[in-house]
């Protein structure tokens, strides 16, 4: 593709909110390729915070797969809007055989993507399988380097509006936290269980943090943790701030980035602190932060331990796991440890 002739481009994006923050280095490099292109991205509903106000894209497509988007109807339509837009060329970031069908009906003759089996018939440029070991953000950014030659660092980003830093002020100034006032996050939530440190860990550690910097604990979360924040609330003897189901992502991303330390399970909002440059231990068990873990620029720590148990071995990805042991084998001491030295405050 002669970089001259690439006015619009699309980028088809991955599901989860980790993922679209490692494909932020992917988009940033396109926009540095292409400073003059219309660039478009389509992602779920679910992901929409994350690149709203992303300034290296000129236009958001909403693909609702279990909505408004699930019907043959609603595809074919979502086929005519694109074809509509006249793309030059896309970016598969997701490697899923119906939207690489999607694309090539719409009309978009450059289609680039990871070939497999199932779609490679379907692209024009077939890069082939990443290793398996390396970051995902430098998976994004080899599907692009393949156009681009080269990428414009490693960092990811996630941008925020006036609203949401407005709205970051208030919530802090509203529980007792001035302007540039300490506080400690902990995000106890996990897309699943077995990746999700022992709540009765959470609590501990937020009481010895209290006890030993005497500043505000705000434990954070999506709706779906608050009862997992009230879980830990009511195990603490120092009570902290719960912001659980009441902050949107780049709310929530405005107070993480005036946040003195966050401490998280590997989860999204993990890659929304690194992004927003927080100091971050995040804490890892069956997954492995080589692959997963916080990338970029920033001052972070992964805590990860061997279960020690004869066969259980790490990373393993077992979503049926019920004992969690790699989990629990990382103590309330060993986090302890890693926030003293990324505080740097005097006790």
């Amino acid at each position: 593709m002669e970089k001259e002739k690439i006015d619009r481009i699309l980028i088809v994006n991955v599901n989860w909110i980790g993922d679209v923050l490692f494909s932020t280095p992917a988009i940033r490099a396109l926009r540095k390729h292409y400073p003059s292109a219309h660039i478009a991205c389509m992602v779920v509903p679910r992901c929409k915070d994350v690149l709203e106000l992303n300034p290296h894209l000129d236009e958001l497509i909403i693909y609702d797969e279990k909505g408004e988007t699930k019907g043959l109807i609603s595809k074919l339509k979502l086929i005519s809007a694109l074809k509509a837009r006249r793309f030059d060329c896309v970016f598969l970031f997701h490697r899923s055989l119906t939207r690489t069908l999607m694309v090539a009906l719409s009309g978009i003759k450059e289609r680039v993507g990871i070939d497999n089996p199932k779609r490679g018939f379907l692209l024009s440029k077939r890069i082939k399988p990443q290793p398996s070991d390396i970051h995902k953000v430098e998976q994004f950014l080899n599907i692009v380097k393949v156009i681009t030659g080269e990428d414009d660092g490693k960092s990811m980003e996630l941008f925020t509006g006036k609203e949401d830093e407005d709205f970051a002020v208030e919530f802090l100034k509203s529980n007792g936290i001035g302007a540039g006032g300490r506080f400690i996050i902990l995000n106890p939530g996990g897309n699943w269980d077995p990746k999700r440190w022992p709540s009765e860990n959470f609590a501990a550690l937020g009481d010895k943090l209290y006890e030993k910097y005497n500043v505000p604990i705000i434990i954070t979360g999506a709706e779906k943790d608050i009862e997992l924040g009230k879980k830990i609330y009511g195990m603490m003897e120092h009570k902290p701030v719960i912001s659980a189901g009441k902050t949107t992502l780049r709310q929530l991303a405005a107070i993480m980035k005036r946040a003195s330390l966050v401490i998280s399970n590997d989860s999204g909002p993990m890659h929304i602190a690194v992004s927003q440059g927080a100091r971050t231990i995040a804490i890892f068990g069956p997954t492995d932060p080589k692959i997963t873990g916080p990338y970029g620029d920033g001052k972070y720590t992964v805590i990860q331990k061997s279960s020690g148990k004869p066969g259980c071995e790490i990373p393993c990805y077992n979503l049926r796991c019920e004992d969690a042991l790699c989990m629990k084998a990382v103590t309330v001491e060993d986090v302890m440890r890693e926030a003293e030295k990324l505080l740097e405050w005097k006790t």
